[in-house]
């Protein structure tokens, strides 16, 4: 009864005062909080609310990093001599006609990009021809044939040149295009390497004869170090992981022993890393992250994921979130967590991947460092060994976020690793078949929950000050039936209260 007499006798004025103080004070909340989110990166009243009330109810910030690899971070930014946005050869990279060809038949969609091809194209001049193949028939054919679009006519020129010789890059052309099948492809490869060894023999003994023949040399060389990963890799996909894997280490130590630049375009290591790791063989995948996890190397997903997986598999079986946050987290806890933020930080976009947040599609024939199109690469071969590490995906899934408290704001200073690239979201739209993929860009520090909060009031505080100012006999009434309607329970409680409790007792605790 008291409530609806004072709110009877509330003029509009009141009302326009009410509205129009609310919306100057969310307005002035809003101006602050959206000073300090510019200038730090994070709202005020979410940063008062972690850094001194949590601690108060005995919670721990498990997101929060440590510098003491800060150092690190700034030598490698410095060493960093990888182009920004480079794009490398995939090393994982599927078979045209057994792989995708065989996604095209089943889904009628073409999972390589024009663009994507094209670059394969020219990897596969580069690789497979030189200027001394007027020299042999075969080769003369097979140059046309890698310039070719239409892999009909790339297929017929492979076969053309067979019926003159057994040429290696020929059973290569058809092993990659035309076998339907990943035993198909391997026996074709079997023929390239038997040609490739051959050829390689001959102009190793010519090699330093002349430029031409240097040249010859070190195009077979690619020819047949390409011939032995991808026979590797027929071994791996067969189900012979340990044969693979003892032919990917030689590759490696036949990598190192050669000066070619282009043999370290195939990063063999990443794929001795997978084999590796479906064998379950951890010591060995260490060693040979301890190789090539190096300050001055170029690093990739691979190479910081599988790093953070073998730390987090020390812990993660016995991790919680709620214990970690009662006690705080232990040495080795802290160095996956840390090792996590890392690799979040060189490519952000791969634990939505990992975590099935977002739908995976067959990995491209190239990738950006640092980009969609290596999320994709690494999580489509890699799902399986986190999945098969007891908690790992968990401590991912608890930990990977705070990687963007941690970084400077803005974004794009970088903290462990140099800056990341912004031209990356362009390039992954090439690489990637943008009609049924969405591609994935740098998930840029969102605004904090109270900075929408208070544009939201103040937007309503603003309307509600400037539409009582207008009409406020209307918004008055509004007002009071909104009040009304806001106390009728308290008034109903109150009368049910009245008529329990004796007069009296009622009387004095109103006095009270």
């Amino acid at each position: 009864m008291e409530v609806s007499m004072f709110l009877n006798t509330l003029t509009p004025k009141f009302y326009v005062a009410l509205t129009g103080t609310s919306s100057l004070i969310s307005g002035l909340i809003l101006i602050f909080e959206w000073w300090y989110f510019r200038k730090y990166g994070t709202s005020f009243i979410e940063q008062v609310s972690v850094s001194h009330l949590r601690p108060l109810l005995g919670g721990v910030d498990s997101g929060t990093p440590s510098n003491s690899n800060s150092s690190n971070g700034d030598a490698d930014s410095n060493r960093q001599s990888v182009s920004e946005c480079k794009v490398w050869r995939n090393p994982l990279n599927l078979f045209r006609g057994a792989e995708y060809n065989r996604y095209t038949w089943v889904t009628g969609r073409e999972p390589l990009t024009y663009y994507d091809m094209n670059l394969s194209a020219q990897d596969h001049q580069t690789f497979f021809t030189c200027d001394s193949d007027h020299l042999r028939p075969a080769d003369a054919i097979m140059q046309k044939a890698w310039r070719e679009r239409n892999p009909q006519a790339r297929i017929s020129a492979a076969h053309e040149a067979l019926e003159l010789e057994d040429c290696a890059t020929a059973y290569i052309l058809l092993a990659e295009e035309e076998a339907t099948t990943i035993m198909e492809a391997e026996r074709l490869f079997k023929q390239a390497l038997k040609a490739g060894e051959g050829c390689y023999r001959r102009s190793q003994q010519l090699q330093h004869h002349g430029t031409q023949y240097e040249a010859q040399h070190r195009r077979d060389t690619n020819v047949l170090v390409y011939i032995k990963r991808r026979l590797a890799m027929c071994s791996r996909k067969l189900g012979r992981t340990r044969e693979a894997v003892k032919m990917m280490r030689d590759l490696c130590v036949f990598q190192l022993m050669k000066e070619f630049p282009l043999l370290s375009m195939f990063n063999i290591h990443e794929n001795l890393l997978e084999s590796l790791l479906e064998l379950q063989n951890y010591a060995d995948v260490q060693a040979v992250l301890a190789k090539y996890d190096d300050i001055s190397l170029p690093k990739s997903a691979t190479i910081c994921y599988t790093a953070a997986l073998l730390k987090a598999r020390a812990v993660s079986d016995k991790f919680s979130p709620e214990a970690a946050s009662r006690r705080g987290l232990s040495t080795a806890e802290m160095n996956a967590v840390e090792a996590i933020h890392r690799a979040v930080e060189f490519n952000p976009h791969v634990p939505k991947y990992l975590l099935e947040m977002k739908s995976l599609i067959l990995p491209p024939e190239h990738i950006l460092k640092r980009g969609d199109s290596e999320a994709i690469a690494y999580a489509f071969f890699h799902l399986q060994h986190w999945k098969r590490v007891e908690g790992a995906l968990n401590l991912l899934h608890c930990t990977w976020e705070g990687t963007f408290r941690m970084i400077p704001y803005p974004l794009e200073k970088g903290h462990l690793f140099y800056p990341y690239p912004i031209c990356t979201e362009t390039a992954d739209r090439e690489l990637l078949p943008t009609v049924f993929h969405e591609v994935s860009v740098y998930p840029k520090k969102e605004l904090p929950f109270f900075i929408l909060f208070t544009a939201g009031l103040c937007s309503f505080t603003a309307m509600l000050a400037l539409l009582t100012h207008q009409f406020p006999e209307l918004m008055g009434v509004f007002a009071k039936a909104f009040l009304s309607t806001l106390f009728a329970p308290l008034n109903f409680l109150m009368e049910k209260v009245e008529s329990i409790l004796p007069s009296s007792l009622w009387h004095q605790l109103t006095r009270i």
